[in-house]
């Protein structure tokens, strides 16, 4: 892939982002941890809403950052979003999806924090059985919509694993909610879910599996979301059982990511491959066989980027290298072809996207340990061109609404280093 898009310096101008505190959390290490974070808008871009690693989900005016509202969320608030309501007097709902010992999705309203309804995944997903945070019940991703029928919708995949000795099992739902918190429908596995998306119809789910292991041996599978009924499924065709990083619809085709070849995809109705990239495949450098997982997927428009992860080396968990596609934004046309590509720099836990502009909230580069590329970087879809806001902890959560960006901020520590860099803040400002 050729370089076509910003340096950060130039990239790199004033602007006003504006920061408040939110509280305390475990300071991050060198290697990037697991989603504690999340962020998300309301109200028609009014209202921001956080999510914090201790339960704390606070509601606050987007132009001020004054607090609206705070409630305590049953378990790690990892995850947010907005479901618009059936009717005026129901209004829109703010949606936390948690992990933790009842694996909690709650519905709370926007102007008070009331809770309006509950649903503890726990209920089928069964009890983690260690003590750890990744034997807990959790809820990777939500999505919303309105159905063919005009009704308001949410959909979510929740997942648990446990392991004893050599058995490894996950167990998974994916929910079907109504406005009210009523469970429609319900789509089981024993593999391990990782993206959601709805198409701009509201007529199919896509789910993204990212771990297959038991009898679910598919990584793509399309539902159709007035019934949860299996429409077509779609894999790689790897083997071993990582299969998918992303989902995202644009119109009748569904972008995919590919754990499994590390190459990206187009696919078309009933899973008709259109074309596929190489993103980060294996590669060998200074007798090293070095990849990266392309852990992100987004499609509009004709367009489609994808975001690679770190560096890891088939024969060994160290690597004295790094892949040259480690950390890097592709972006290509309805042909396959590539438009621009440019670095991130660092992980991005989690990519926001608003149609045409791409929000990357970059953590630590582990390997490097440079603190250079802790920020805030987002990319037109199109030109590549956008900008970049650089935080001194590491940024892992975004989400961006009527051209406001909003991020949270988290310390780290380099093990090697002893020096603490950032805090645990929300920080808002303008894409303009």
């Amino acid at each position: 892939m050729t370089m076509a898009g910003t340096a950060d310096t130039e990239r790199d101008r004033p602007r006003e982002f504006r920061s408040v505190p939110l509280g305390e959390i475990e300071t991050a290490r060198s290697r990037h941890m697991w989603t504690r974070s999340a962020v998300g808008f309301a109200d028609s871009g009014d209202l921001v809403v956080t999510g914090e690693w201790d339960g704390t989900v606070t509601a606050r005016e987007s132009d001020s950052l004054e607090t609206r509202w705070t409630v305590d969320h049953p378990d790690h608030a990892v995850g947010i979003a907005s479901l618009a309501g059936d009717g005026a007097e129901d209004g829109e709902t703010i949606v936390v999806a948690g992990r933790g010992e009842t694996g909690t999705i709650a519905a709370y309203d926007p102007e008070t924090g009331a809770q309006r309804w509950r649903y503890d995944t726990v209920d089928d997903l069964g009890e983690a059985v260690k003590d750890t945070v990744f034997y807990l019940p959790y809820i990777v991703a939500l999505e919303s919509g309105t159905d063919a029928d005009g009704d308001e919708r949410l959909y979510a995949a929740a997942r648990r694993y446990e392991r004893d000795g050599e058995r490894r099992q996950w167990y998974s739902t994916v929910y079907a909610f109504d406005a009210d918190g009523s469970v429609r429908w319900t789509y089981e596995t024993d593999a391990s879910p990782i993206a959601l998306d709805l198409d701009a119809d509201g007529e199919r789910l896509a789910v993204g599996y990212n771990r297959c292991m038991g009898d679910h041996d598919t990584g793509l599978v399309v539902l159709d979301t007035a019934t949860g009924d299996l429409e077509w499924t779609w894999d790689p065709g790897t083997e071993g059982d990582r299969r998918v990083g992303d989902v995202s619809f644009d119109g009748d085709s569904i972008a995919v990511s590919s754990h499994g070849d590390k190459r990206g995809y187009l696919l078309g109705p009933g899973g008709a491959e259109h074309w596929r990239v190489d993103l980060a495949t294996e590669t060998e450098i200074d007798g090293e066989t070095l990849y990266a997982y392309p852990n992100h997927a987004y499609a509009s428009d004709g367009r489609v980027a994808f975001v690679t992860g770190n560096t890891y080396a088939v024969e060994s968990r160290e690597t004295d290298s790094r892949h040259p596609n480690e950390h890097r934004v592709a972006a290509f046309d309805a042909d396959g072809d590539l438009l621009w590509d440019d670095e991130v720099r660092g992980f991005v836990h989690g990519l926001a996207a608003d149609g045409k502009q791409l929000v990357a909230p970059c953590a630590q580069n582990f390997r490097v340990r440079d603190p250079d590329t802790h920020a805030v970087r987002w990319f037109d879809l199109e030109s590549g061109d956008g900008g970049c806001e650089r935080v001194d902890g590491i940024a892992t959560a975004a989400a961006v609404a009527n051209g406001t960006v909003a991020a949270v901020e988290e310390p780290v520590e380099y093990h090697d280093e002893g020096e603490t860099r950032g805090e645990y803040a929300l920080r808002v400002g303008s894409l303009e």
